[in-house]
């Protein structure tokens, strides 16, 4: 069993990949990321499908990167008189053209001397890994199943067999390229493999110039780089839903339940990756968010759900897959997701949050969107003193959060904020401040400890909770106060899991069996938080420690396991890469401005 953190992403903005150091493919779903897995051994085991390209015997790997500010993944390996290089991404760009929304191309190369490789292409569909009806196109495979179809495709005219493994020469200055394009409900469309390559390298260059718009003077602009990058593609291009992870049921703890299905788009995550988007200099996919939203929402507002579908609509009810055997015998192996029917208040103070962001930097909100965004706000109004699940989704009684209350107060302050530039009555106003002001009252008097000298995890606990972590960010209290230095002192203490790392909340006080990992979003909510309180060579010291703990390739999974290192829960974490970005954008402008007065 490969480590989380020996997988690469590849990815289309439509699906994704995940593909090891040996060459084996051992994830992708299709026609798009909550699709049915058509390679699926990552945590359905051999039986449930992989594409492997690589060396015939084990090889060691001497090099393995992404291409420069791209999605095209390289890996090379010794061989016994030269090297073998895997060269692999999926094409972004296909409007315009005659071609499969899915279009994988992965080529193989020799240096010095000719090596053996071996071709392993045996997709397997869903539940049940069902075999493909295979039939020949000319020299390529097709594979079908009922809707949906797979062609394979190989410049050396080879006619592969899938299940079957084959065993070919590639020669210096002789690269083999295969191509995968997967067709749904449509015609195949054959893609010639030249052709394939020369539009993949055209994707390259686009998104040479995509990167080529962040902000030259963010620091540590490499990492932020490849983080937004991945953020990118983690976007549903038709819809503009940002998913969580393109994964399901990677897990918090090897061998136990705490196993969850993140191909959904959360509006709280993906409002973080607004800031993380804007900031940075991308406007664009800022908007698209919002835009999403907007859409997503129509049916539900002005409820703001938990979780959503690419389409906006409730996910499916959560069910466990049988006989999957799950990553490092990890199971169940869930689909759908059981959070979405949760009462979450915070959400609506991150939403509300992303739309000031987008305001004060000089996008004005269409009257749609700030008609939907009032809605949320009068929610909070209505809901702000209710119990809730809080942030981490915790599955059984609701209670106080004191996170939660703080980005009800958020929602207000930033929708008040809003108002200055955008109509709202005079009696809404009132309301919105007498709301805004209570919360604070309550948040200060309820959610306090003097003992601890901290905010603390509900009303009446003494237990901490990472998420007061935002404390500092958000306006309540003065950053440099008393209690806010002392909340961000007693979270890293009492919540440390060594090193940078920090749990979420005291292990095993959720309810479920086992424990977990690190949260690494907390982590870099740390960095933010020493950051805004003036102390920004701890943070600068934290943060680089972070960055040494990414994978090799630069990405990062939701959680880490303090004493191994090694990833756990679902991968690559989007929620991990926009927090990464806000850390590092935060050392740039680490001291926050005087908070706007919107009285």
């Amino acid at each position: 069993m490969r480590p989380i953190a020996d997988y690469g992403l590849l990815g289309d903005s439509r699906t994704a990949a995940l593909t090891s150091s040996d060459g084996s493919l051992d994830w992708m779903c299709v026609p798009r990321f909550d699709g049915e897995p058509v390679f699926g051994s990552l945590v359905g085991g051999p039986a449930a499908g992989t594409f492997r390209l690589g060396p015939v015997e084990p090889a060691p790997v001497i090099d393995r990167r992404y291409r420069d500010h791209t999605a095209t993944l390289e890996t090379t390996w010794a061989t016994p008189h030269g090297r073998l290089t895997l060269t692999e991404g999926m094409v972004a760009e296909v409007a315009g053209h005659l071609l499969p929304a899915t279009l994988l191309v992965r080529r193989l190369s020799a240096e010095g001397a000719p090596a053996q490789a071996q071709v392993h292409f045996d997709p397997r569909l869903g539940e049940r890994h069902r075999s493909p009806r295979v039939r020949r196109h000319g020299p390529d495979s097709v594979c079908e199943w009922g809707p949906l179809a797979m062609s394979l495709a190989c410049d050396t005219g080879t006619a592969l067999e899938p299940g079957r493994p084959t065993t070919l020469t590639v020669s210096p200055g002789r690269p083999v390229t295969f191509v995968v394009t997967v067709a749904h409900r449509e015609p195949v469309i054959h893609v010639d493999p030249a052709r394939a390559w020369a539009l993949l390298e055209a994707d390259e260059a686009r998104w040479v110039a995509w990167t080529a718009q962040v902000d030259d003077d963010i620091p540590f602009r490499e990492a932020v780089v490849r983080s937004l990058l991945t953020l990118r593609l983690l976007t549903y291009s038709p819809s503009g839903a940002p998913v969580a992870a393109p994964t399901t049921s990677l897990p918090e703890q090897p061998g136990g339940v705490r196993n969850w299905d993140y191909r959904y788009a959360w509006p709280r995550d993906a409002s973080i990756g607004v800031a993380a988007f804007l900031e940075a200099g991308l406007a664009d996919e800022a908007r698209g968010f919002l835009w999403w939203l907007l859409h997503a929402s129509r049916l539900q507002r002005p409820r703001l759900p938990v979780l959503l579908t690419l389409d906006g609509r409730l996910p499916a009810d959560e069910r466990s897959l049988r006989d999957w055997p799950g990553y490092a015998a990890s199971a169940p192996v869930r689909v759908g997701n059981g959070a979405a029917d949760q009462h979450q208040l915070d959400g609506y103070g991150w939403v509300v949050d992303a739309a000031w962001v987008l305001v004060r930097a000089g996008h004005p909100l269409y009257s749609e969107t700030w008609r939907a965004i009032r809605g949320f706000v009068d929610r909070v109004c209505e809901r702000w003193s209710e119990p809730d699940a809080g942030i981490w989704e915790i599955r059984g009684d609701a209670v106080q959060h004191v996170h939660s209350k703080l980005m009800a107060w958020l929602a207000l302050d930033r929708g008040l904020r809003i108002a200055q530039t955008h109509h709202l009555s005079g009696r809404r106003r009132q309301r919105w401040l007498d709301a805004r002001d209570a919360i604070g009252l309550d948040v200060r008097q309820s959610g306090y400890s003097s003992a601890l000298r901290s905010y603390t995890r509900s009303y009446g606990s003494q237990d901490l909770d990472a998420s007061l972590l935002v404390l500092p960010l958000i306006g309540l209290e003065d950053p440099r106060s008393t209690r806010v230095r002392g909340t961000v002192d007693a979270v890293r203490a009492q919540l440390s899991a060594g090193g940078p790392l920090l749990f979420r909340y005291p292990p095993g006080r959720d309810g479920l069996p086992g424990t977990e990992g690190a949260f690494l979003p907390c982590s870099f909510w740390l960095v933010q938080a020493l950051a805004c309180t003036g102390r920004r060579d701890e943070a600068l010291a934290l943060f680089e420690d972070l960055l040494a703990r990414a994978s090799p390739l630069g990405l990062y999974a939701e959680e880490m396991d303090p004493t191994t290192g090694a990833y756990l829960g679902n991968y690559p974490q989007a929620l991990s890469h926009a927090a990464l970005v806000q850390a590092a954008l935060a050392l740039r402008h680490p001291e926050p401005g005087p908070a706007q007065s919107t009285r």
